[in-house]
């Protein structure tokens, strides 16, 4: 279940800095946007075809949406990736605000 919400939230996060909707990508990988919507919420694992598809229509690499960045092992990994998860849901606006908010706890 892990791998289906990294991807979820990767997909989540290309569909957006793309300033496209559900209904735009279900149409460019050709699913419907029930599908997209289940996907990017890790509640359903795609098969690879499908993987390949939404890769190439959001203009990355299929191991992108896997996630290429490792997180370390036990509860900082753990916290780390959640973290992660949770900024690729948010709005550009609200992920703006968070940064400011990270900045002002380490002191940056």
């Amino acid at each position: 279940m892990e791998l289906q919400r990294i991807l979820g939230a990767n997909v989540r996060h290309y569909r957006r800095a793309k300033g496209w909707t559900l209904e735009r990508l279900a149409s460019e990988v050709g699913v419907s946007r029930e599908t997209i919507g289940k996907i990017e919420r890790g509640v359903s694992a795609p098969l690879f075809d499908t993987v390949e598809k939404l890769a190439q229509a959001l203009g990355v690499s299929p191991i992108v949406l896997f996630n290429a960045q490792p997180f370390p092992a036990g509860e900082r990994g753990r916290l780390l990736a959640e973290i992660n998860s949770t900024l690729a849901n948010l709005n550009d606006k609200k992920l703006a605000g968070a940064l400011r908010m990270l900045a002002a706890f380490s002191d940056h």
